[in-house]
């Protein structure tokens, strides 16, 4: 790959709906993996109670002891806890909706930032337009792009201020109503848990929380996976990277990203077998082993910045054969519904 100066802009549909048609004539069994898993609600359960007892533990100890623990273990709970509120999103616990709505804003407590509900909002979109600038907010803002351009301190920063510059995309989406009752609750929820934190434990339990929160999706090891979903770090085609590294343990599969895509109503736990079911599907794809060594290639490489995504202007629609609905939003129906092709 050569250096960019823009995106890369595509006609063709995104892979995953194709993919995902193919898959199912060929291995219609994939189907009884489409489950829901209310157990997710005690890992969140765990995740949360053992954010607030290290919290509790580091109350009155040292800064260094606060920011060894947030980059040591803080970042790693908190990364776990944006997963769950991910299977959230997905109704992936629950059949009820508001279930999932109330328990994705449970485990986002410890991050001290509201955004469960926000996150909801922006990520189905992100599933259903995958590439089209107005609606996906995982892709960067194009002044982003090119202020950070392909320069290892501009992607320093980058990492360093992720949350901030995610903040910044919520603008350009404007066909999404980002302000509601859910996300006013969201706030207040966030408000009374980190007060009582503050008033039980005191400001250092506060910042270990909200530092856990910064280096979960910043510049930590884990920053990388914003990189090895859909940033072109192998080639100029394959637009989605899954990774298949040890740090899927703490990570509750996150990294098999290419099977979430094609399966968004798969969870967590099943996505390994996605992968075994039909390995000549994913098993050919480009993939990676390691977020540490992504996250070294991302800073260090000049050939990677944040042009190196595939955009396109279509707005996704596209007529897949033998389904009753071409329209990508299918990932917002009941799980067995949104699969069911009309054969």
């Amino acid at each position: 790959m050569t250096k960019k100066n823009d995106f890369i802009y595509s006609r063709e549909s995104e892979p995953h709906r194709i993919r995902t048609k193919r898959i199912l004539k060929e291995f219609p069994q994939m189907r009884n993996l489409i489950v829901k898993n209310p157990f997710t609600i005690l890992v969140i359960t765990g995740l949360v109670a053992s954010m607030a007892g290290v919290a509790w533990l580091v109350r009155d100890q040292s800064w260094w002891i606060v920011f060894g623990a947030a980059y040591l273990y803080g970042a790693f709970a908190n990364h776990a806890l944006f997963v769950m509120i991910h299977e959230c999103t997905h109704q992936l616990l629950f059949k009820n909706r508001l279930a999932n709505r109330w328990a994705a804003m449970f485990a986002n407590l410890p991050h001290i930032m509201p955004g469960a509900i926000s996150f909801e909002k922006y990520h189905l979109k992100h599933h259903s337009f995958q590439g089209i600038h107005e609606l996906d907010a995982d892709l960067p803002n194009k002044w982003e792009a090119k202020l950070i351009n392909n320069y290892f301190v501009g992607k320093l920063l980058w990492l360093l201020f992720f949350p901030l510059f995610q903040g910044t995309r919520v603008s350009r989406l404007k066909e999404i109503n980002f302000f509601d009752g859910w996300v006013v609750i969201n706030i207040l929820a966030q408000a009374v848990f980190t007060a009582a934190i503050w008033y039980f434990m005191g400001w250092h339990a506060v910042a270990f929380l909200f530092i856990s929160f910064w280096f979960s999706i910043g510049l930590h090891p884990l920053g990388a996976r914003w990189v090895q979903e859909h940033y072109l770090t192998f080639d100029s085609e394959q637009e989605t990277y899954s990774y298949y590294g040890p740090l899927n343990t703490v990570a509750f599969n996150v990294g098999y990203h290419n099977e979430h895509h094609d399966f968004p109503s798969i969870p967590w736990n099943k996505l390994p077998e996605v992968k075994k079911t039909a390995p000549e599907y994913y098993d050919t794809l480009l993939s990676h082993k390691s977020w540490t060594v992504l996250f070294f290639r991302f800073l260090f490489e000049r050939e990677i910045s944040l042009y190196n995504r595939i955009l396109r202007k279509e707005r996704g629609k596209v007529k897949l054969e033998g389904y009753s609905s071409p329209d990508v939003e299918f990932i917002n129906q009941p799980a067995k519904e949104a699969l069911e092709p009309v054969l």
